[in-house]
């Protein structure tokens, strides 16, 4: 593709969405490094690429909120004159067996695993060029038994039927929408209350013995952003290490 293009990434300022920031912006594509709390993180990443040469923006926004979402689109614009990619990777997890899921964890997992990526995504279809790519978060969890997991997983597993259910949808504007599914990834979102028993034994669910890096994402990411997969999409990919 000879011109620049743009790309929102949710939940940049920290872990996956910080190095997926970073790897676009090497990749002379503009970024919206977007964040709900985390300014001065968000700023870090905006101040990583800059030096780095590339060009970034950071635009906070709830991405839980409908009005917030259609304000980061609108800023966005404002900014860099289009929207060719979008990257929804905000999203929380707390795990939590069944009996101590309370109303306000289910109420806040919707909110922003389920709500926000779909009127991401509605937003995308009134203002993505053509030819432009949608990225969903989901995880590999879903294809998985695992305890405490369950309010994450169903939030996951709405986010791969809604990129599936969309494809068509987006298919006219040559647009494709596809999910990420990653598996037990090191960051700070993963790793925070877990035991270093409880990692190794994630670390002897795959392949390769070793938890993911947030660069094994971001290349996954790569790929999909290019001319090369524009015939992949309505896709959960499992970028894993064999995950099981």
């Amino acid at each position: 593709m000879g011109t620049t293009r743009t790309a929102i990434v949710t939940g940049a300022s920290r872990g996956i969405g910080r190095q997926i920031a970073i790897q676009l912006a090497q990749s002379s594509v503009n970024v919206i490094v977007n964040y709900a709390s985390s300014k001065e993180k968000a700023d870090e990443v905006v101040h990583l690429i800059q030096t780095a040469g590339g060009e970034a923006t950071a635009i906070h926004a709830d991405i839980s909120k409908v009005s917030e979402v259609e304000r980061l689109f609108a800023e966005t614009i404002k900014q860099y004159g289009a929207v060719d990619i979008l990257i929804n990777n905000a999203g929380t997890m707390n795990m939590a067996t069944l009996d101590q899921v309370t109303e306000e964890a289910f109420d806040q997992h919707i909110a922003l695993n389920v709500k926000g990526t779909y009127f991401a995504c509605q937003q995308a279809m009134e203002h993505m060029q053509e030819g432009g790519t949608i990225i969903n978060f989901s995880t590999s969890v879903s294809g998985a038994m695992l305890p405490g997991y369950s309010l994450y997983g169903a939030t996951k597993g709405a986010v791969e039927q809604l990129t599936r259910q969309l494809a068509k949808e987006f298919g006219p504007k040559g647009i494709t929408i596809n999910s990420i599914a990653p598996g037990q990834v090191a960051t700070d979102l993963f790793l925070n209350g877990k035991s270093e028993e409880l990692v190794n034994s994630y670390r002897r669910m795959n392949a390769f013995g070793r938890l993911g890096e947030p660069e094994d994402i971001a290349n996954a990411v790569e790929l999909l952003i290019s001319d090369k997969a524009r015939w992949i999409t309505g896709q959960t990919i499992r970028v894993n290490g064999g995950f099981n």
